[in-house]
């Protein structure tokens, strides 16, 4: 009798299994980003997505940025994609009556100022996937700041070999993040180790220390930023514009973009860092790049102190506009022999659907004044979201420090 109660049992386990995958969408399989053992979200080879939710006693359920699921009769909500997703990384979250969560079936990520759920329509390339290459380490870093009197952590990368080859020092590329995202963004959805380990290991970018910040930073008792009172950084802000139709890019709050980060990257990230790695510390051994909201702090920092950093880099941030250009920075464009001196690079990058032409436009004008080291990269088929930043990335470091 125990023998047939256990047979009973194990049918009833593998049943159910079997007939929930033989239900799988042809030709479909998980989202990359999916909890381990989790089967949906799911994906084609053509960049469709199927979902399945089970809420059985909700009356309606959404998906963001995609539109209403329908409901089943066993209580579960499906959506298929009418068409094929762009390729790349795409954070989404599930409006059940009017409750916006994150799908309990996925890995959850810091964007759109929340946690939430994304999913991946594969590049098939290996530039930012985890390869049998010497790998470096991704630390965590605590420090006090006198400036916001808080307590701050940043992520911190070091090179392979960096233990092992205790004598040695390297430059440092501070590396920031978007508006509605944090110090966690490079590191998980960028993928920046993978990039990192793997052109270190191709021999195409020197071995690096990579520093990830949070972009925000308020003075002690104020809720509110301050605003710059310098009419070159006006100006600046005069060429923001916001991406083009994709709704989870929005850009910052008008609030964020006058954190008070940049000047606190320079006076205590900066020797913080330096203070606590083997770093190099002339100014030809610093670097610093954003994406949207981390482009523009770059440009904050690094322009009123090229005495302290020779290349910078704004992904989808950061390039200002073409008419106010001669008054941007104290005048520095219009000088083409004290910037090519100070600016070993400027690295300016956008998607090639989110609007490139402000940016194309300003790096042709910075080159057609006789700026040397200014580079326009466009990724090819990318809107304002991770794909492009990470081909950013894969772009930009290897032209560092050589």
């Amino acid at each position: 009798m125990k023998k047939i109660s256990a047979i009973l049992l194990l049918v009833c386990l593998i049943l159910p299994a079997i007939t929930f995958a033989q239900s799988f969408p042809e030709g479909t399989f998980p989202n990359e980003h999916n909890l381990d053992g989790m089967q949906w979200p799911r994906i084609d080879a053509q960049g469709n997505t199927y979902f399945r939710v089970y809420a059985p006693h909700a009356k309606q359920v959404q998906i963001s940025f995609r539109g209403p699921m329908t409901r089943e009769a066993d209580g579960y909500w499906t959506y298929v994609s009418p068409e094929p997703e762009a390729v790349g990384f795409h954070y989404y979250q599930l409006i059940i009556d009017s409750v916006n969560v994150a799908d309990p079936a996925t890995k959850s990520y810091y964007g759109m100022s929340r946690w939430v759920s994304a999913i991946e329509i594969p590049e098939g390339l290996p530039y930012d996937k985890t390869q049998n290459v010497p790998h470096g380490d991704i630390r965590m870093k605590k420090y006090w700041s006198e400036m916001t009197q808080s307590w701050r952590m940043c992520y911190v990368y070091t090179p392979p070999l960096y233990d092992q080859e205790s004598d040695r020092r390297y430059p440092v590329l501070y590396l920031q993040h978007g508006g509605g995202e944090d110090e966690t963004g490079w590191v998980f959805q960028g993928r920046m180790g993978n990039i990192m380990d793997n052109l270190i290991a191709e021999g195409k970018a020197v071995p690096m220390i990579v520093v990830m910040d949070r972009g925000y930073a308020a003075l002690p008792g104020t809720n509110q930023t301050p605003r710059f009172d310098n009419p070159g950084m006006n100006a600046f802000l005069a060429g923001v514009q916001a991406p083009e139709g994709n709704p989870e890019a929005r850009p910052a709050a008008p609030s964020r973009f006058f954190s008070i980060f940049p000047e606190l990257l320079v006076k205590e990230i900066v020797p913080m860092i330096d203070a606590s790695f083997r770093t190099k510390t002339d100014l030809e051994s610093r670097a610093m790049a954003g994406l949207s909201m981390g482009g523009m702090h770059t440009f904050q920092a690094v322009m009123p102190n090229l005495d302290k950093f020779a290349y910078l880099g704004g992904f989808s941030g950061g390039a200002g506009s073409v008419k106010q250009i001669d008054q941007l920075y104290d005048g520095i464009f219009t000088n083409p022999e004290k910037f090519n001196q100070q600016v070993k690079l400027m690295f300016l990058s956008i998607g090639s659907k989110e609007r490139p032409e402000r940016v194309k436009a300003f790096a042709s004008a910075l080159q057609a004044k006789g700026l040397q080291n200014v580079v326009y990269y466009e990724s090819e088929g990318s809107a304002h979201e991770w794909l492009t930043w990470r081909r950013s990335l894969r772009e930009f470091a290897p032209l560092l420090f050589k």
